[in-house]
């Protein structure tokens, strides 16, 4: 393939690897393969600082963050220090904070709610000092596959024109655009986690005191819904619901009436926004749940939203964001090394990177199952205590089996699901 494009120098080089995507997973990957020596380009479409949801860190974010160098740099940060999480019955009952630090002797225990346009800034400028190249405005739209093998990507600038960007792997970490598993037919729906979340912004609302003052709240609502309570720095409040569509949309289709109906709906959180002010419109999207049929081609791997996103229920998007580009980034260097890039080289890291994902699914599933509690389950097996911790704090990359045969005496537990774990020579089929 010949460009159409000969003025932009970027173009007529080639790279070792090309990230598409600057979010978290693509500046977490690339910021590791180009402190490795690596030629690593990143293209990326918007212009940061950028508005992202996803605000809330789990404990074990802290490991990705110190391998990729910018463990320094977050606590530095004005983010708002998270130390706890607690939940609240639908009639509005709040439980005593659960503090991380009673479970883990670890820096880990603390960690942050973030806002994502400062966060994913800071991450994106790693990157570059990190020596990875940075091209904003630059629409990826397809994949330049030749012989059975991707070697670069198709992107549109902002002015319109077509440009062609080779390497000798590329990392797709486009989110939940999905660019590559989109493309090529891979994305998979979870067959029961179909929610639709509905969210926005306030300052001013009701904050806990002291170690609890940046806690997670979990506001359970009836059908199996929920709300999430995020607070952020600069006195704002990250609030959403997330249900089923069938609940959500029962008796309206004005996305700001039902947000407002079910913030009524659940005492807490109702009394906890009383004297706040609403400082956004809400947002809206559906189908959170979903993985790529496969994990790697020959040329290609995925990583982040762009090959997995899991409900957001225990708050894992950013872990699974920040942990999958590494262990790509890991998986890439060895292949480079060996200048071995078939889809192959990836199968180990598909299998697990899988293996933690459906740890965390089980726990999901069990959540919005009818009749389940984790309080029942505790009581029952306080023996598991500790294992279920280390899941929801994102230790996910150890046995389980006592936690799940326990949980499994409560309510059935989802089948793995088959998808990504072994590699397809896709683009030679």
């Amino acid at each position: 393939m010949v460009s159409i494009l000969l003025d932009d120098p970027l173009e007529k080089e080639t790279w070792d690897v090309i990230v598409i995507g600057g979010g978290p997973s693509g500046c977490a990957s690339a910021s590791i393969l180009a402190q490795r020596g690596w030629k690593v380009l990143i293209l990326e479409k918007d212009h940061f600082p950028r508005y992202h949801v996803g605000e809330s860190l789990i404990p074990y974010c802290w490991f990705p963050l110190k391998r990729i160098g910018i463990l320094d740099k977050i606590k530095e940060s004005n983010f708002t220090s998270k130390n706890s999480v607690q939940f609240v019955t639908p009639q509005g009952k709040a439980s005593k904070p659960f503090y991380f630090f009673e479970h883990i002797e670890h820096d880990c225990a603390q960690t942050w709610q973030v806002s994502r346009s400062d966060f994913d800034q800071l991450l994106l400028d790693h990157a570059k000092q990190s020596g990875a190249v940075v091209k904003h405005g630059t629409t990826v739209h397809g994949l330049i596959r030749e012989q059975g093998l991707v070697q670069g990507v198709e992107a549109k600038t902002e002015a319109g024109g077509r440009s062609h960007y080779r390497a000798r792997i590329t990392i797709d970490a486009s989110g939940r655009s999905m660019l590559s598993a989109a493309g090529l037919g891979w994305r998979k729906q979870d067959p029961c986690l179909k929610k639709i979340a509905i969210w926005s912004y306030f300052k001013g609302a009701q904050r806990n005191e002291g170690l609890s003052a940046g806690a997670t709240t979990i506001a359970s609502l009836p059908q199996q819904g929920w709300f999430w309570y995020i607070p952020l720095a600069d006195d704002n409040v990250s609030i959403g619901v997330v249900a089923e569509r069938s609940y959500l949309f029962a008796d309206s289709r004005n996305i700001e009436e039902i947000y407002m109906r079910e913030i009524k709906r659940q005492p807490w959180i109702f009394s906890h926004t009383q004297s706040a002010e609403r400082i956004s419109d809400c947002q809206v999207t559906n189908d959170y749940s979903y993985r790529s049929e496969y994990c790697a081609a020959d040329g290609l791997i995925l990583t982040g939203d762009a090959f997995a996103f899991l409900d957001p229920m225990f708050s894992s998007g950013v872990f699974l964001a920040l942990q999958s580009a590494v262990m790509a980034a890991d998986a890439v260097d060895v292949a480079l090394t060996k200048n071995e890039l078939g889809g192959e080289q990836f199968q180990a890291y598909g299998q697990e990177l899988c293996e933690g994902i459906e740890r965390m699914r089980k726990l999901i599933y069990a959540f919005y199952t009818e009749g389940f509690s984790f309080a029942e389950l505790l009581r029952t097996h306080p023996e598991v205590h500790g294992d279920l911790t280390d899941c929801l704090v994102g230790n996910l990359w150890k046995s389980f089996d006592s936690l799940f045969a326990a949980i499994s005496e409560q309510c059935e537990l989802p089948a793995s699901l088959p998808h990504g774990r072994t590699p397809l020579h896709a683009v030679r089929r």
